[in-house]
């Protein structure tokens, strides 16, 4: 195996312009982490924050590799119990602040964040999964509890989030109303059965709205649960909207009766959950979304899509 490695390596503020590959020690496994080939990556708005910001924070040790997911081959089983060349995926768990990320050809990983898939998807739309479709999948699921004779809405619906949100439902059988405040953005969700114009204001323009997933947040979210039926849940996954928490929140008041409020936290992925999701794109022939493909060696160009907005959908980043 190689001693050195390309690697993104941060010690402060960086901006995209300024980031660049380097070399770096292929990082040497200990008991209980596994060492992993990166074939893949996705790129995240939590990797634009430490690097224009977050990294300046005590509790980040610097030199840091950034990258909060990615998809690959073990190279390094370790006392972990998989094999060299099993197939995984891997996100969360403290992955490019607390210990090194995903911006490397290896890194070294938690076990208890590292999963078996089965999987003949390229790389590319694997990279693509992670996050992205852990997040969205637990939103449906775990929280709104989606069953195929649901209206699903998805407030906030043109970012990878909504786009996987969309095409999970769709491939469950849904009926999806898929919103956008930007109108030059709806052919971005016409695989959605609906697309409706976000103003802030959406009760009474939709109808039956038996299950919620809002991406804009605490922003919209009073309205989200006043334009839902009774009976309904509505989920706050997203922070699209920039306002991060419901200040003077009265829940017993800004909660319609009869509708019911959850939050999905994606930190903590498990073994089974992912293995749901994979049988599921297996069973139903999904392959995910994603906007744009960008090779390794070009992470900069990546890094300056990424902070344009320009890309629709999930940036995947491929060795």
């Amino acid at each position: 195996m190689e001693k050195t490695m390309k690697a993104v390596v941060l010690n402060g503020v960086t901006n995209a312009e300024e980031v660049t590959l380097t070399k770096f020690p292929v990082p040497q496994v200990k008991p209980g982490w596994v060492l992993v080939k990166v074939r893949a990556f996705g790129m995240n708005h939590s990797e634009q924050i430490l690097r224009l910001n977050e990294i300046n924070a005590d509790y980040i040790q610097k030199p840091v590799i950034p990258g909060i997911e990615c998809v690959g081959e073990i190279a390094d089983a370790s006392d972990g119990g998989l094999t060299i060349g099993q197939k995984v995926i891997a996100m969360m768990g403290g992955m490019g602040r607390s210990f090194n990320g995903s911006y490397a050809e290896y890194a070294m990983l938690p076990l208890h964040h590292v999963f078996a898939i089965e999987s003949d998807l390229p790389w590319e739309a694997l990279g693509a999964v992670p996050e992205t479709y852990f997040t969205a999948w637990g939103s449906l699921f775990e929280c709104l509890q989606l069953k195929p004779d649901d209206t699903l809405l998805i407030r906030g619906a043109t970012c990878a989030l909504g786009y996987a949100a969309i095409q999970i439902a769709k491939a469950l059988g849904c009926h999806a109303i898929a919103t956008t405040h930007k109108e030059n953005k709806f052919s971005l969700i016409a695989d959605a059965d609906e697309q409706v114009f976000d103003d802030g204001k959406l009760t009474g323009k939709v109808k039956g709205v038996t299950k919620a997933l809002d991406l804009v947040g605490p922003r919209n979210l009073k309205d989200t649960m006043t334009a839902v039926e009774k009976g309904a849940l509505v989920c706050n996954t997203g922070i699209l909207g920039g306002v991060y928490v419901l200040n003077g929140f009265d829940p017993i008041k800004d909660i319609p009766n009869g509708v019911y409020l959850t939050g999905f936290f994606s930190n903590y992925p498990s073994g089974q959950v992912v293995d749901d999701m994979f049988r599921f794109f297996n069973e139903k022939k999904l392959v995910p979304v994603y906007g744009e493909i960008f090779d390794f060696d070009h992470i900069k160009d990546a890094v300056i899509a990424q902070g344009t907005g320009k890309v629709n959908g999930k940036i995947v980043v491929k060795m």
